[in-house]
């Protein structure tokens, strides 16, 4: 048979055609287990996808039809209040959303509104609101700037400085300002971006000039790595400058592709009329989301996985991947051809460069690594660091020792033809991964993930 792939078939065929057709198309992607440039879950236990498929057909959105699944949701924003020391786990609001990006929409939108309510009140103007971030934020940031008509105030990288300092981003600030993003983790690198500096700098700015901007913490995977791993680090709700913070529970919350949570500390953080309630199927729902319709099946693998492991397994899992992290990082340092930019200490996410005497690029070094079956992005920094391409190396659970070693033992048996080229082979041009946020390269030489 023929298969059509842009049209409708004139008739259907067998399921198990079907099925075998769109087996073996698949077959051709990339081994997900081996793609080290994703911070997505790619391995859960069979318990965690036995619940996913028993759940398909749950609509998290028809609370009043599944009222479990409904509350399921609230455990767990219940759980990550407490995790991330909210004022009070009991009434601190959020709730689940399709992943991060949402998460952070949903977080701007409160800031921007907050920030005209209180604008008004004082009879002055809403126009022209901006928000303060580092160059270095995921593309979901530009996009909300871009959708919700919000000036975003990028702050470049500078030195060694590789994302947003707690100096820079108070220079940035103005009455305008409704909010500043800190990253718990930046995708570029893996690093913590100084969140109590921040909020320290824009205690003593509210004190000096009355300007009272709000922190967002995006703690798109490092909000599940810090309470774990970094316990005594200060970045989230003990500090009363953070009004809101997002994860991603598809990333280091260990859940398959599709859940993300948004929580604020407090009711007063989140403007009761970005909030609806919606008469459907019988009941009276409070939602705030850009979705509507959505599988309850992440959020119950959410749970599971709250359940299954506590505080004492997520630390391990978590520790687990940072050791693996550090170990291949140095190990990778260790060969003489690369030089570390960070070392998978905070974030199990390490960057690196070439050395300056080899006659390979990153980009060469990605591409051969992709004949071995590993996927391992490659990229120049944004706009002030173009000067450095960098490779990037994110550990999640399931990449084991084992298989680290596996991918150093690839990166040995590469090296020594590398090391036999005149120069390098491939550019920026070339490179088969985008990374970070911002506009397509070209522009301000960034490049959308």
């Amino acid at each position: 048979m023929r298969v059509p792939r842009f049209t409708l078939p004139p008739e259907g065929v067998h399921p198990d055609v079907a099925y075998q057709v769109v087996h073996d198309e698949l077959m051709l992607d990339g081994n997900a287990r081996l793609n080290l440039a994703t911070f997505v879950t790619t391995w859960a236990e069979p318990q965690a996808r036995l619940l996913m498929a028993e759940s398909f057909d749950k609509n998290m959105i028809d609370k009043d039809e599944y009222p479990r699944t409904a509350d399921l949701e609230q455990r767990c924003v219940r759980m990550l209040a407490d995790l991330w020391n909210a004022p009070d786990p009991a009434t601190a609001v959020g709730c689940s959303t399709t992943g991060s990006s949402e998460a952070c929409m949903l977080a701007g939108l409160a800031l921007k509104r907050r920030w005209q309510h209180a604008r008004r009140a004082a009879g002055r103007s809403t126009d022209r609101p901006d928000l303060v971030m580092g160059v270095n934020v995921q593309i979901c940031w530009d996009k909300f700037a871009n959708f919700f008509e919000v000036e975003p105030r990028l702050i470049p990288m500078e030195g060694d400085r590789l994302h947003l300092g707690a100096a820079e981003a108070v220079a940035a600030c103005d009455e305008n300002t409704i909010g500043v993003v800190a990253i718990l983790g930046s995708t570029f690198d893996g690093s913590y971006e100084p969140v109590a500096e921040i909020c320290a700098a824009l205690d003593d700015l509210a004190a000096r000039t009355g300007v009272d901007v709000p922190v967002h913490v995006d703690g798109a995977s490092g909000a599940m790595i810090a309470p774990f791993c970094d316990p005594d680090l200060t970045w989230d709700f003990r500090l009363p400058r953070v009004a809101s913070i997002n994860t991603s529970g598809h990333k280091y919350g260990l859940v398959y592709p599709g859940v993300g949570w948004a929580l604020w500390r407090d009711a007063a953080a989140l403007p009761e009329d970005l909030v609806f309630r919606v008469n459907y199927l019988g009941g009276d729902m409070p939602t705030f989301a850009l979705n509507f319709s959505r599988p309850g099946s992440q959020v119950i693998a959410q749970y599971y996985n709250f359940l299954r492991l506590g505080r004492d397994g997520f630390r391990r899992v978590q520790q687990t991947c940072r050791d693996v992290a550090t170990s291949l990082a140095h190990r990778i340092a260790s060969t003489g051809a690369f030089r570390l930019l960070t070392d998978g200490s905070e974030l199990p996410v390490f960057a690196f460069t070439t050395a300056p005497d080899v006659p390979f690029s990153v980009f060469d070094v990605s591409a051969a690594l992709r004949e071995e079956g590993w996927l391992v992005p490659a990229y120049t920094l944004p706009k002030n660091r173009e000067d450095i391409a960098a490779l990037r190396i994110v550990v999640r659970n399931g990449f084991s020792h084992d298989l680290a070693d596996l991918l150093l033992d690839d990166l040995h048996r590469i090296l020594p033809r590398l090391q036999k080229q005149t120069g390098p082979v491939r550019g920026p041009e070339t490179a088969s991964f985008a990374h970070g946020a911002g506009a397509p390269a070209g522009n301000d030489g960034r490049r959308p993930a």
